[in-house]
Formats: C-alpha cells, sequence, structure tokens
C-alpha cells in the first residue's frame, strides 16, 4: 500500500513538472513554426519567455512573412515589439505593400508605427486614394457677396513623408486658405458662380501638399452656394455707427447749449437782483440828500412829475401802437 502511494504521488509530480514545463516552452509554437518551414530554435522561444516577449506575437507574424516571401528575421520583429511597437501590423503593411508593388522597407514600416500612424491605412491609401471633404468655407469676393464652398480633396498617402509630414488637418486647413484667397482675388461672386473650376485650379497650383503626409491628387467643388451680402452689411453698420457718433455729437452740443442758457438765466438773475438792490438805494439816497439839504422839496417833487410825466407818454404811446396793429389790414 505504501508503495503505491508513493508510485502515485511520483506520477503526480512528473505529470506537473511536465505541465509547468511545457506550459513555459512554448513547444506547439515551435511545432507550427517547424510545419511551417521557419526554422526557429527552442531556446530562442525560452529566452523570448525570459525577456518578457509574447512567442506567439512573434512567429505569427514570423510565419506570415516566410510565406510572403518577405526576409524578415526574429530579431528585427522581437526589437519592434519591446520598442512599443505593433508587430502584426507592420508585417500585413509589408504584405500588402509588396503585393502592390510598393517599395517598403521594414525599418521604414516600422518607424512609420512607432510614430503612431496606421502604417497599413497608409500603404492601403497608397493603393486607394482617400477622399476628405472640407467644412463649409465662407470667402467674400470684392463685391461684397459672400461664397460659401464645399470642396472634396482625393490624397494619396507618401510613404516617405509618414514620419515627420503634416495630417489631414493642415490639407484641410490649407484648401481653405486656397478657396479664400481664390474667391477674395474674384471681381464678382458671378465668376466664382460660373467658373467654380477657378477655384481647384488655382487651390491646386499653391502646392498645398508640401510638407504633409499625403499626395493631392484633384480638387473638387462639390457645392458653391451665395450668402450674405456683407459689403452692404458692413455699408450698413458703419451708417448706424455714423449716426450714433453724430447723435452723440449733437447731444453734446444739445447738453452745452442747454448749460450756457442756465448761465445766462443765472447771470440775469444776478443783474436784476442787482438792479433791485441798486433801486432800492435810489429812495435812502433821495432820503439822505432830502436830509442833508443837498435836494430840495420842489425838486423832488419836480422830479416826481417828470416821471409821472414819462410813464404816461409810455402808455400813450403803447396804445398808440396797439391801434396801429389793429388797424392795419384794413388800410390794406
Amino acid at each position: 500500500m505504501i508503495a503505491f502511494l508513493s508510485t502515485l504521488i511520483f506520477v503526480v509530480l512528473v505529470l506537473v513538472g511536465v505541465a509547468v514545463l511545457f506550459s513555459f516552452i512554448p513547444v506547439g509554437l515551435w511545432i507550427s513554426a517547424l510545419a511551417a518551414g521557419v526554422r526557429i530554435g527552442i531556446f530562442t522561444l525560452v529566452g523570448m519567455r525570459l525577456r518578457r516577449v509574447p512567442p506567439g506575437q512573434i512567429v505569427g507574424p514570423l510565419i506570415k512573412a516566410d510565406k510572403a516571401g518577405l526576409d524578415i528575421t526574429v530579431n528585427q520583429l522581437e526589437a519592434h515589439y519591446l520598442a512599443g511597437g505593433n508587430v502584426d501590423r507592420v508585417v500585413n503593411a509589408l504584405i500588402a505593400a509588396e503585393r502592390a508593388n510598393i517599395p517598403l522597407a521594414f525599418e521604414r514600416a516600422a518607424a512609420i508605427d512607432l510614430a503612431g500612424r496606421d502604417v497599413l491605412e497608409a500603404v492601403q491609401m497608397s493603393v486607394n486614394p482617400k477622399v476628405i471633404q472640407t467644412p463649409v468655407v465662407s470667402a467674400v469676393a470684392k463685391d461684397g457677396i459672400e461664397v460659401k464652398v464645399v470642396a472634396r480633396v482625393t490624397v494619396r498617402a507618401n510613404i516617405d513623408r509618414l514620419v515627420g509630414g503634416a495630417g489631414t488637418e493642415t490639407i484641410l486647413a490649407r484648401v481653405g486658405e486656397g478657396v479664400v484667397t481664390t474667391v477674395g482675388s474674384s471681381h464678382s461672386h458671378k465668376y466664382v458662380l460660373e467658373n467654380p473650376d477657378s477655384i481647384s485650379r488655382t487651390v491646386l497650383e499653391k502646392g498645398l501638399d508640401a510638407g504633409t503626409a499625403f499626395e493631392i491628387l484633384s480638387i473638387d467643388i462639390a457645392d458653391v452656394d451665395v450668402g450674405r451680402n456683407i459689403g452692404a452689411q458692413l455699408q450698413t453698420d458703419q451708417a448706424e455707427a455714423d449716426k450714433r457718433i453724430a447723435q452723440a455729437k449733437a447731444e453734446e452740443r444739445r447738453a452745452m447749449a442747454v448749460a450756457r442758457e442756465q448761465e445766462m438765466k443765472a447771470f440775469v438773475e444776478e443783474m436784476r437782483a442787482k438792479v433791485v438792490e441798486s433801486e432800492a438805494e435810489v429812495p435812502r439816497a433821495i432820503a439822505d440828500a432830502l436830509r442833508q439839504g443837498k435836494l430840495g422839496v420842489m425838486d423832488y417833487y419836480n422830479m416826481q412829475n417828470l416821471l409821472a410825466d414819462t410813464r404816461m407818454r409810455e402808455g400813450i404811446s403803447a396804445v398808440s401802437r396797439m391801434e396801429d396793429r389793429q388797424e392795419g389790414p384794413d388800410v390794406k
């Protein structure tokens, strides 16, 4: 009984050891590689385990590359994986480029992938150009009419400029700038509506794909529409601004006139007060003259008679003027 238990324990330990060994050593991948005709040593796979590189992400792309006739080594794939790249995507891009007769080396594809661009999509765009549409671009012709343009830009990826080249956002911005320049240099919006191809010709001549990761194949005007009359609106706004300025100046002049009128009223009141004050001094001066004997009683009475006579004459003159105004229409 003891011998049987010892044998059973030994068998279990052997099975566990074999399971651990096979889980650490990817024997299945080694057999698959041998069956596909790819020579890769078992110790190379063990080394990948030790370097924390999943053997499956190296062996699978290596088999695809070998079947496609690409000359790629295990070290290249492993180095690209350790650098943070996508090995499978790079191999797929290389296979697509080789099928499309596009010259693309592994180092260039790895650099494009490490730069953060989709190298497989770039190869596909080299074979099948991509169409990107600009947003509505508003431009104003010289006659003041706004023109709204929508363009479709056909671009093809430039493999050699993918590293360090600008993206589609730069293409769209440059196309929008070219549209604004072309429409703005047109004397009339009618010319733009009649010849929309003039926009695409002018924009293409500017070489907008310089410094970008793409090559512009064509620029097609998808839609041209007439917008607002910017010139008339600007003139209206200017007239409204001039009106407000004139109103402000008129209000300023009115305020100054009111201030001057108030000053004149204050001056008249002041002078009237002085006259009243002076008139109040007259009786006192006459009383002092009478008291001091400088003015006789008869002289005072003669002065009063003279003043009364003067007031009477003024009254008669006023009545005569009123009668003359009333008789004037009858005489005519």
